[in-house]
């Protein structure tokens, strides 16, 4: 499907992708992952072809339909249904040539065109998509032009998911999508059929939806079996390896260039001198590990507070006379970690607002403790900043008459180094903005930091550092998040926010993702079942389809099977492998029987070929499922 070969491109000069080659078949579904400013968006606009290639070629097979979110937000006077409907362009071309042909025969070929892309369906699947996206009935017929850009991304996301491209490229698509939104997402994607190549810092989306991860490091492309955390673990433990035998070389080298040092000007050992000196010419150094520079974060401690820090009693909070929140019975103590739960719109930033002290209640109390300091983060605070300051000069304001190795110490505390905070802050990246905005709420030392989003601009690892932070951290927190991963880890009490309130819900993390995913599709099957109720169809159509359905379901028994045999042995042979090339660096090894070595080195060797062969044999199962489930859809 997707062919990258000896690929070379440059920016300034400087190489981004130094010959590196990657194959990605039809159906697999793929991770890319790597550090911010790697150049993974870069490969996107490559394999798009908005950009070309210095060296290589970057190739999609066949007649293969491209799907990626265009960077313009859709915008205009079309209704959210019509400009989704719009974005399968062979649809669109299709019904506006079926409304203008007078000959019947092609007439007849376009209908039948019409009926073979489902177009009988278009209509309720447009639909499906925008309200798992989070756009009720009522959202769906209003003009696109009357919602923001965040939600006008999540329109052009949806139009891209309706074209049912044959490759399909989503670059952070949860960034502008809620918890419900993404976990909707999370479920589409997981049983798309396409090739999917997707971009993400949502680790649970990279465990639950792809099968490989393809990581890129040094302008190189590297493909790895699994899901995110399987690739990490793999990953960790090939640099240990790595590590072990750059540290051998290192010994050997350091022990032949004595030898030579020593020898090689005696004729006696000159020759034997010289034998060496090439083995340590041809010896290919093993390539230390770049060690990443790490991002650390540190909440400075608060002083202690009796619990409660922060009550409500009956509280109503809402704007010019709008009631968005009612019936708050609420508190808060000093060591509570909680999430907010809650699909956009139904109140979880004015509640934070509320707490925050930005927002008075219209009915009811709040008490808070008299010495209460919060921290507040708001996800779109980073748009305030001036631009034309420096981090050290807006603390400097913040902090008005504090020492100067007292500001720099706490910028310090959210990783500004000495470079980092003189530079203004229109030169920094997203995810330096909002540590910046980390370091700002947290001057006064609060007891209770109120995050909404706070990992919208972080990667991977400044997300475990913020996570590892906030463990520390010992005063109380109230998080707002779409990274389920990030929620699981911190909070341990979950409020939801719904139906015009707040009450705690009953569950962990799984538990409510699972009620979504069933609300979900218990309204699909009430869909199906009012559209149904109004055809002529009898009981024995219905029994019939099941009886269709049944019998595609046995007949798909055995290729199941063979597909979880087949990631079992992948898993077993992945250890397999891990075992013996752990033993191989091991430098004992080196120094016992050649026989044992190289028995060892055959078995690696053996098993190597066995995991190709295993996973060819996995990639032409998963095919032929796809391909009979999308044909028994089709029949059915």
């Amino acid at each position: 499907m997707l062919h990258i070969k000896e690929l070379t491109y440059r920016i300034g000069g400087r190489p981004l992708f130094s010959g590196t080659s990657a194959h990605i078949p039809r159906g697999q579904r793929v991770g890319l992952v790597g550090m911010n400013g790697a150049g993974k968006t870069t490969l996107f606009r490559l394999i798009a072809g908005d950009l070309e290639p210095d060296g290589g070629s970057v190739r999609v097979t066949g007649r293969a339909r491209l799907g990626h979110i265009a960077q313009e937000a859709p915008a205009g006077e079309d209704s959210l249904i019509e400009t989704v409907f719009a974005a399968d362009q062979e649809l669109s071309t299709l019904e506006s040539a079926a409304n203008a042909e007078t000959d019947p025969q092609h007439i007849a070929e376009i209908h039948t065109r019409l009926a073979d892309i489902g177009a009988h369906t278009a209509q309720s699947r447009a639909a499906t998509i925008l309200a798992g996206l989070g756009f009720d009935e009522a959202a769906q017929q209003r003009r696109c032009k009357d919602f923001s850009g965040g939600w006008r991304m999540r329109v052009a996301l949806a139009g891209t998911l309706f074209a049912r491209p044959d490759l399909l490229l989503l670059d952070e698509p949860t960034n502008h999508l809620d918890l419900e939104a993404s976990v909707w997402l999370e479920d589409y994607l997981s049983r798309f059929l396409g090739t999917l190549v997707i971009i993400s810092h949502d680790r649970d989306l990279l465990n639950r939806v792809v099968g490989h991860i393809l990581y890129l490091e040094d302008g190189r492309l590297t493909m790895y079996v699994g899901g995110y955390d399987r690739f990490k673990q793999t990953l960790n433990e090939k640099r240990s390896r790595d590590k072990a035998l750059r540290e051998k070389q290192i010994k050997e080298r350091a022990h032949i260039q004595a030898f030579v040092d020593r020898f090689r000007y005696k004729a006696t050992k000159a020759r034997q001198a010289q034998s060496r000196l090439k083995v340590l010419t041809r010896m290919e150094p093993i390539a230390n590990a770049v060690e990443q520079r790490t991002i650390s974060f540190q909440f400075p401690r608060p002083s202690k507070l009796a619990p409660p820090m922060l009550t409500m009693e009956d509280t109503v909070a809402g704007y010019t006379g709008r009631t968005v929140l009612k019936e708050l019975n609420l508190q808060i103590d000093p060591d509570d970690r909680i999430a907010l739960l809650g699909a956009n719109g139904n109140g979880k930033s004015t509640l934070m607002k509320l707490l925050s002290g930005r927002l008075s209640p219209t009915a009811g109390e709040i008490k808070r403790s008299n010495n209460l300091q919060i921290g507040y983060f708001a996800q779109h605070q980073s748009d305030e900043l001036n631009e034309t300051e420096t981090p050290y000069e807006l603390l400097s304001r913040s902090m008005e008459n504090t020492r100067v190795e007292n500001v720099r110490a706490q910028l310090g505390r959210f990783g500004f180094e000495a470079a980092h905070v003189d530079t203004e802050i229109g030169s920094l990246s997203g995810g330096e903005k909002s540590r910046l905005l980390f370091c700002l709420m947290t001057t006064n030392s609060p007891q209770l930091l109120l995050l909404d989003e706070p990992t919208n601009h972080l990667d991977m690892d400044a997300r475990d550092a913020l996570v590892h932070a906030l463990n520390e951290f010992p005063g109380a927190v109230i998080l707002v998040s779409h990274d389920p991963h990030t929620i699981g880890l911190v909070a341990d009490r979950l409020w939801l926010v719904d139906g015009g309130t707040c009450h705690t819900f009953d569950g962990d993390m799984e538990d409510y993702r699972n009620l979504l995913l069933n609300n979900k599709r218990v309204r699909r099957a009430s869909e199906r079942t009012n559209t149904e109720s109004g055809a002529t169809r009898g009981s024995t159509v219905r029994k019939e389809k099941r009886r269709k359905k049944a019998a595609a379901r046995e007949g798909t028994t055995a290729l199941r099977k063979s597909i979880k045999d087949s990631e079992n042995r992948i898993e077993t042979l992945g250890n397999q492998i891990t075992s013996l090339e752990s033993e191989l660096a091991r430098p004992e090894i080196y120094e016992g029987t050649t026989a044992n070595m190289v028995a060892i080195s055959e078995k690696l060797s053996d098993a190597k070929k066995e995991m190709k062969k295993e996973e060819a044999r996995w990639m032409d199962a998963e095919k032929t499922l796809a391909i009979v489930v999308a044909s028994s859809a089709e029949d059915h």
